[in-house]
């Protein structure tokens, strides 16, 4: 099975794809992770993508594609991806699409994490203050917020249109947004 969790940075899906791996077994192919750790390398991608991020901005999609190509034959033996992050724009939705075609696989189910924004800012100053992630700066997180709401607002009807849509409210508890996950998953 291959899943996308969808929403805002800070909505739950880095928590929620977790927890899938550890109960479904699926790899979860986080473009936060992976920026994080080509920032980390201090490569000429790294130093390329954390000037990127530090302007509030989406590093291109050649380099996140580039990222999730690499990282595809590993979630095929474990039998499903989890998207969590990516795409972002209906541009990375096809090329996602076309990808997996490729591969003789598709997206099964996208699942989106309805938050509000003002809950959201709240989580991320709180996730800074704890963890000091530069890309969780809380002014620079309210620019990354305004750029997802205007990118990927098409996305919505370009997954439902699909029939692959299932929209769950992220603002409950841990356990509750996991249990209503897990409804979409096996229905």
């Amino acid at each position: 099975m291959n899943l996308i969790l969808f929403g805002p940075p800070a909505a739950g899906k880095g928590t929620q794809a977790k927890r899938l791996v550890e109960t479904r077994g699926m790899v979860q192919l986080s473009t936060g992770d992976m920026l994080r750790a080509a920032i980390a390398s201090g490569s000429d991608l790294g130093l390329k993508v954390k000037d990127v991020l530090a302007r509030g901005d989406l590093v291109t999609d050649e380099i996140v594609i580039a990222l999730i190509e690499a990282r595809l034959p590993e979630a095929e033996a474990a039998g499903g991806a989890i998207f969590d992050g990516f795409p972002r724009t209906v541009a990375q939705a096809e090329a996602l699409d076309a990808m997996l075609a490729r591969r003789g696989a598709r997206i099964d189910r996208v699942v989106r994490l309805k938050v509000d924004d003002a809950a959201l800012t709240a989580r991320i100053a709180k996730r800074f203050a704890e963890q000091a992630r530069p890309d969780d700066n809380p002014d620079t997180f309210k620019d990354r917020l305004a750029v997802y709401n205007r990118q990927t607002a098409p996305l919505l009807p370009y997954y439902a249109d699909q029939g692959l849509l299932t929209e769950i409210d992220g603002m409950g508890d841990i356990q509750t947004v996991s249990a209503a996950i897990d409804a979409a998953l096996d229905a």
